[in-house]
């Protein structure tokens, strides 16, 4: 196993999607040379809840023993089938202050954590994303269970409103060499007579799609890149202010397109 040029860290909370959560992160891994940390965290409130002392101490030791060796199986598996280089570990405590904790340790180039759906009033409150995003000014992975990134398979990778951020990394001439041609470029424009030159990098094939700016567009525009099979959409953390296309806020963004997110770093 050759040495891995990027770490990208991926926050787990071991719930539902959290197979898919990694299986688009194992996949981007194998994409860019990676090595993988695995992490989970949980709150000692929720594993010890109001027993006394001793049940309490009882209760975090079968925690210990129990997440260990979640964490274990899986890095295992993961590392047998797709010959990737990844680690895991766990931390009991505050959340975030943990998650801090081992970024700072690890210094990844990429986070990866999983998609919330939420009532889009309270998404980008004091949600675990909208820390993350605060925090960490690298590209973030916001994983989707839909359209799945597979590891070993090439990627069809979309980008939203003319994001270049996305061209300006090192990275993304490890994953341009693993993409289906063509680029799908998706636009929202105030009207369907607007100049929409896309300023994507002019050196891929690409194929761009306009949408007029409406109440639905963005539901709308989830479906249709759902349907086209998109695995990966790259967004702007800031929106471009720029004529031909209509400004989209990340929290919309986040909120209703149901698919694998690449936000740009800061």
């Amino acid at each position: 196993m050759k040495a891995a040029k990027y770490k990208i860290l991926v926050l787990s909370d071991f719930k539902k999607t959290a197979n898919t959560l990694l299986n688009n992160s194992v996949s981007l891994a194998k994409m860019i040379n990676a090595e993988v940390a695995l992490f989970h965290v949980k709150k000692h409130i929720d594993i010890v809840g109001g027993d006394n002392q001793l049940s309490a101490i009882r209760a975090l030791n079968e925690a210990h023993n129990r997440t260990k060796k979640t964490i274990d199986t899986v890095v295992n598996t993961y590392r047998q089938d797709y010959d990737v280089k990844i680690n895991g570990s766990y931390a009991f405590g505050k959340i975030k202050e943990e998650i801090l904790n081992q970024i700072e340790r690890y210094q990844p180039d990429v986070i990866v954590l999983g998609h919330r759906v939420a009532n889009p009033i309270q998404f980008m409150g004091d949600s675990l994303t909208k820390f993350i995003l605060k925090q960490f000014k690298g590209p973030i992975m916001i994983s989707s269970d839909k359209n799945i990134l597979q590891p070993n398979k090439k990627l069809s990778l979309g980008v939203f409103n003319d994001s270049n951020k996305f061209f300006e990394t090192e990275f993304s001439k490890d994953i341009i060499t693993q993409i289906e041609s063509p680029l799908k470029v998706f636009k929202i424009t105030n009207s369907q007579n607007e100049d929409t030159n896309s300023s994507v990098t002019e050196k891929q094939d690409k194929i761009e799609y306009i949408f007029e700016k409406k109440s639905n567009t963005l539901s709308t525009l989830s479906s249709f890149i759902l349907k086209n099979n998109v695995n990966l959409l790259c967004v702007d953390r800031t929106p471009k202010n720029k004529s031909n296309t209509k400004q989209v806020s990340l929290k919309e963004v986040l909120s209703k397109l149901n698919v694998s997110l690449l936000v740009s770093g800061a």
